[in-house]
């Protein structure tokens, strides 16, 4: 279901780093945000780079233009393409009908908004049978219980909506400020064995600040992040890939292990080698090749204790 590459022959063979290409959102690390109401935008964001297109019927659209996003989104993926949808919150007038729409297409999955009860997910699984929810938590309310949202049947990942939930407690966007809430995130996931979660997203296309601020997503675990345009996507894809001393780190480290014969030396090899595989199939699933990064003879550390991957 997930390994597609829109509007492309799937016999064919594609990269996972070229444009248009669709990672596991499992794996998927740049959510692109596609205003509904704006059809226009929706076949470039899917050839763009990012990893999951979501188009939004939620929070960008306004309420008089709900109906024609709703309608915009349902020609399109009636027409063949798979891609996700932002739906509105469990509760509003428009939760009941973005649901039957997409009842009757083949969206790929939902994006629900404003989670804030286990209820909201699990009365959208109802709905949406067999479809993966992202539940987006943006509320002191939904941080609370967050734990129980996470182990909730029908959330596939946790995301966490920055924007609102600032406008919400009335933090400011300082990491420090928010790393109890980015905390949280990752450890509710963990805990209830989903994929990491998802981070908010970052105003700007300053690929220096973008790297930065997936920088401090990486720190706190998340291994996906939200973006507004399509030229957000590289950095962000950039920022939460396996990076260059990482891969060679993993590269030496089996060459290591080989040469002395292939054997459990000590308690630190399984750890390692578990580190190691993960950040070579990540490389692999993402389309990174060896030779962007070349062989590096010098010996380099191993990650830290605290890579997310």
């Amino acid at each position: 279901m997930y390994d597609q590459a829109t509007g492309s022959d799937p016999a064919s063979h594609h990269d996972p780093s070229d444009p248009g290409f669709r990672i596991d959102p499992v794996l998927a690390r740049s959510w692109l945000l596609v205003n509904g109401a704006q059809p226009d935008r929706f076949a470039p964001a899917a050839n763009s780079r990012a990893d999951i297109v979501v188009l939004d019927i939620e929070d960008a659209v306004a309420p008089k233009d709900k109906a024609a996003a709703r309608d915009n989104v349902s020609n399109w993926l009636t027409s063949g393409n798979d891609d996700w949808v932002r739906v509105n919150g469990f509760g509003t007038r428009w939760w009941a009908d973005d649901l039957d729409m997409l009842a009757h297409t083949s969206v790929g999955g939902v994006m629900l908004a404003m989670v804030e009860s286990v209820d909201h997910v699990i009365e959208t699984a109802k709905r949406l049978p067999d479809v993966p929810i992202v539940a987006l938590v943006e509320t002191a309310r939904g941080l609370e219980r967050i734990t129980e949202i996470a182990a909730t049947k029908g959330t596939f990942r946790l995301a966490f909506g920055i924007g609102d939930f600032r406008r919400d407690t009335g933090f400011g966007d300082n990491p420090a400020t928010l790393a109890y809430a980015r905390s949280r995130f990752t450890i509710a996931a963990k805990a209830a064995h989903l994929p990491s979660a998802i981070d908010g997203p970052t105003i700007g296309s300053s690929a220096l600040k973008l790297i930065e601020a997936s920088a401090v997503s990486v720190e706190f675990g998340m291994t996906g992040k939200i973006c507004l345009t399509p030229d957000q996507c590289p950095s962000v894809n950039e920022g939460l890939s396996p990076s260059h001393d990482e891969i060679s780190w993993a590269k030496e480290f089996f060459a290591e292990f080989q040469r002395d014969g292939g054997e459990i030396r000590n308690g630190s090899d399984l750890p390692r080698i578990a580190r190691a595989t993960k950040i070579l199939d990540l490389a692999k699933a993402y389309g990174i090749h060896s030779s962007e990064y070349g062989d590096d003879p010098d010996h380099v550390p191993a990650p830290s204790d605290t890579y997310h991957y």
